[in-house]
């Protein structure tokens, strides 16, 4: 029986591009989305931000030392966090499994600035119970200490746990601490994964 659901957030809840994300960054300096896209990822400031062990503020600084000019703070958060699109027909899937009963928690690897933006123009996630985040773990996927955090927010066995992500390596060490995991593709999808497991959502998608 599935008593608790994990759900990743970026291609599951919301859709983003990491693409638009370093275009509108870029447009802040003068530089191209592929120099923003090597500072971020190739560098790892952006698993850094992620992981929580670099602060917004120092993540702003790194950013402004590594372009070799001022930006403004805003501007940069605005233009790295307006990258998101709701995915709607998640939604009628997270109302049923709420009248249910069934406890939802978000597991994600995510920055506060993502978190923060996602959280204040979409309402999708006052669905849920509880967050289990990256940056205040201080831990990212698939690093063992944000699935143990997550088991403690689950508030059941982790066989009876439920956890859905677009990356199969995420998927396939949820696995690994016992909680049962699909790899997520869309809505309908999950809805079949769910019926699978004995939770028919009525028609909710």
């Amino acid at each position: 029986m599935i008593r608790s659901l994990l759900f990743d957030m970026g291609n599951v809840l919301v859709h983003f591009s990491h693409q638009t994300m370093c275009r509108q960054m870029g447009v802040l300096c003068g530089r191209s989305a592929a120099e923003i896209r090597a500072l971020l990822f190739d560098g790892g400031l952006q698993r850094e931000f992620e992981s929580g062990r670099v602060t917004e503020e120092d993540f702003h600084h790194q950013f402004e030392q590594a372009v070799g000019q001022p930006v403004d703070i805003d501007r940069l958060r605005e233009a790295g966090s307006d990258i998101f699109t709701l995915n709607e027909p998640m939604l009628p899937v997270l109302d049923a499994l709420k009248r249910y009963g069934h406890r939802l928690v978000l597991l994600s690897n995510t920055s506060v600035a993502h978190f923060d933006w996602v959280r204040d123009r979409f309402d999708v996630l006052e669905r849920f119970d509880d967050f289990v985040v990256s940056y205040q773990v201080g831990a990212v996927k698939p690093e063992r200490a944000i699935y143990e955090a997550a088991l403690q927010q689950i508030a059941c066995d982790p066989a009876e746990a439920f956890y859905t992500d677009d990356i199969a390596k995420y998927v396939e060490r949820g696995h690994s601490f016992g909680l049962q995991a699909e790899v997520f593709t869309d809505a309908a999808g999950l809805v079949e994964q769910l019926c699978a497991r004995g939770i028919d959502l009525g028609g909710a998608v």
